[in-house]
């Protein structure tokens, strides 16, 4: 008599690390085994170690580079220089300001709104009955003198809008393709009467017209306990400051 084959159901744990599984898994009977979240964890650790470490010098200026000679790789700390030099080079032949610039109503379009599609435009429009707006214009000098490749422009309010408020001034627009990404109506959440460099400085950080790590900044002139009350003066600003960004450009100069 001949006995029919009767599959007979067979529990298999699949999660188990067995050869039978091996065997079932190389079949495409059972599915692969799930990576283990502790090793994909200990991956992603050891990646990122390894990404620190290969770019441990992207932030160092030239004199820091030149004191790592004794410590560092002779043709990887070469790659850096020669990076760093490229990228001076690049900055000087951008350096096409130093000055702010007066702007009439009739060169706006021009002298800011195209002229930010070619990088940022900053635009203080002032009345000198307002003393924020002395200070924004006093620090508008140090800003264009020392970051030469940015364009600093100023521009009489009521010039530019017809009875526009002094109450308004100054009123300080941060422009980039031909839109504005930021405006300031008065100093009140930069510092107010008494605003610094170092606090506009952390407005061209945070429109990422200027790096973080830039040597010229003044907050990374300072020790580490300055810099660090820095932040935290500004992180707090910023969460009292929400909606001062705006979406698109007023058409005010037409």
């Amino acid at each position: 008599m001949n006995i029919p084959d009767i599959p007979i159901p067979v529990e298999i744990d699949e999660s188990e690390d067995t050869e039978w599984n091996d065997i079932l898994r190389a079949k495409g009977i059972i599915p692969q085994r799930a990576p283990s979240p502790t090793a994909e964890l200990e991956e992603a650790l050891a990646a990122a170690v390894q990404r620190q470490h290969e770019n441990r010098l992207e932030d160092k200026e030239l004199d820091e580079l030149a004191e790592l000679e004794d410590e560092e790789d002779e043709e990887f700390l070469n790659f850096y220089k020669h990076k760093r030099m490229q990228e001076i080079a690049e900055l000087q032949s951008r350096s096409a300001f130093g000055a702010v610039v007066p702007v009439a109503k009739p060169d706006y379009g021009r002298e800011i709104t195209e002229a930010s599609r070619a990088g940022f435009v900053f635009c203080h429009m002032s009345a000198l009955v307002s003393l924020q707006s002395r200070v924004l214009g006093a620090l508008q000098e140090q800003l264009a003198r020392k970051y030469p490749e940015l364009k600093f422009c100023d521009i009489a309010a009521n010039r530019a809008v017809e009875n526009y408020p002094e109450a308004n001034c100054p009123t300080w627009l941060v422009y980039r393709n031909g839109d504005v990404v930021k405006q300031y109506i008065t100093l009140t959440q930069l510092g107010g009467n008494a605003t610094t460099l170092r606090d506009v400085e952390k407005v061209l950080v945070d429109v990422e017209a200027v790096k973080s790590s830039d040597s010229r900044l003044v907050m990374n002139q300072e020790d580490e306990d300055e810099q660090e009350g820095y932040r935290m003066r500004f992180q707090k600003k910023s969460l009292r400051g929400k909606g001062s960004d705006v979406d698109s450009e007023d058409d005010f100069y037409d």
